[in-house]
């Protein structure tokens, strides 16, 4: 059973902003086996880490937040602290990589959000 949450851009902000600690937004796509196998990763991660949020945005629904976050490629992963944008993170599709992205991308400085 997934425990990722949805945002749509109606709820994007302030559900993040109500959300202490990291959180993984990722964009995603019904038709995309890539995004399918890291929804599989993201939700074993999810279950092993207490201090991860992990929530998920259908790219084709909310065009707006395709739009304002850059995504040209999916899936497409963000790193937020205590609900501000962090970092986009680039891995692969395993689950240690993630996990060492996601640990490079907190210890880093915040990046300017797109």
């Amino acid at each position: 059973m997934s425990t990722i949450k949805a945002l749509t851009q109606f709820t994007f902000y302030q559900q993040l902003e109500q959300t202490t600690g990291l959180s993984l937004v990722y964009f995603t796509a019904e038709g995309c086996s890539s995004c399918r196998h890291l929804t599989m990763l993201l939700n074993r991660l999810q279950q092993q880490r207490d201090d991860l949020s992990v929530y998920r945005v259908d790219a084709q629904q909310d065009q707006a937040l395709v739009s304002e976050y850059e995504v040209f490629h999916l899936p497409a992963l963000f790193l937020f602290k205590d609900g501000h944008y962090h970092a986009a993170i680039h891995s692969e599709a395993r689950l240690t990589s993630i996990e060492q992205a996601i640990s490079a991308a907190n210890a880093a400085a915040a990046e300017e959000a797109p």
